[in-house]
């Protein structure tokens, strides 16, 4: 009986160094790989035009899928499709009274990312991206009053369809991935090019963890 236990032991610890092996000599950069991620926007807002427009950055949700195609070992695209709220926030005095005001954007983002792949481990992206805008919600609070007001938007003066540029870096570890980017709009979000306040372009931070199969 020992010898049997000793044998398949053996045997087990072998196979077990086996598939260690295999799965490490796995270059994970020349498969076709899907996942999922979930994170954070640390977003805000500027004027391409100079005009004194003061916003201070906002957290706000990012989730979505992507697919990672390789066009050889060091190469490949990246396109996405995420949820990603994004909008800015400010505060000041009106009237003898101190208010706030926060403004949450909703976007359906879609980037297309080229991948540079130095390592295994770190995939260095950048490319376009066209961002759909969903809802918007204003938050306005006062001393006295406080107004919160969701639109889904009908206004052609206010553009639902944006060109942005973004890029960053993903930490990969197998199936795991850690991301951060950073993206800003090509366009301003108003669409007829009328000059209404506030007339801005969206910029953010992005973080997420994902997992890839």
């Amino acid at each position: 009986m020992k010898n049997k236990i000793t044998l398949f032991l053996a045997v087990t610890t072998i196979s077990l160094s086996g598939m260690a092996q295999d799965d490490n000599t796995t270059d994970f950069r020349e498969k076709l790989m899907v996942g999922g991620k979930v994170g954070m926007n640390l977003s805000n807002v500027y004027d391409s035009k100079g005009e004194q427009f003061n916003a201070n950055s906002k957290f706000g949700l990012a989730a979505g899928a992507f697919v990672s195609i390789p066009l050889g070992k060091y190469l490949g695209i990246q396109p996405e499709i995420l949820i990603s709220q994004k909008g800015f926030s400010a505060s000041g005095l009106l009237f003898g009274n101190n208010y706030s005001f926060t403004r949450t954007t909703t976007y359906i983002d879609i980037p297309l990312l080229f991948a540079f792949k130095p390592t295994e481990f770190i995939t260095l992206l950048a490319g376009p991206q066209y961002s759909y805008l969903m809802r918007q919600k204003d938050v306005f609070g006062s001393n006295t009053t406080t107004v919160d007001q969701q639109t889904a938007f009908e206004n052609d003066n206010i553009r639902k369809n944006t060109l942005c540029v973004t890029g960053g870096i993903d930490f990969t570890l197998k199936h795991m991935v850690i991301g951060a980017r950073m993206g800003w709009d090509i366009q301003n979000n108003n669409g007829n090019g009328t000059s209404t306040i506030p007339r801005y372009k969206n910029v953010w931070y992005q973080a997420t963890i994902g997992y890839r199969f």
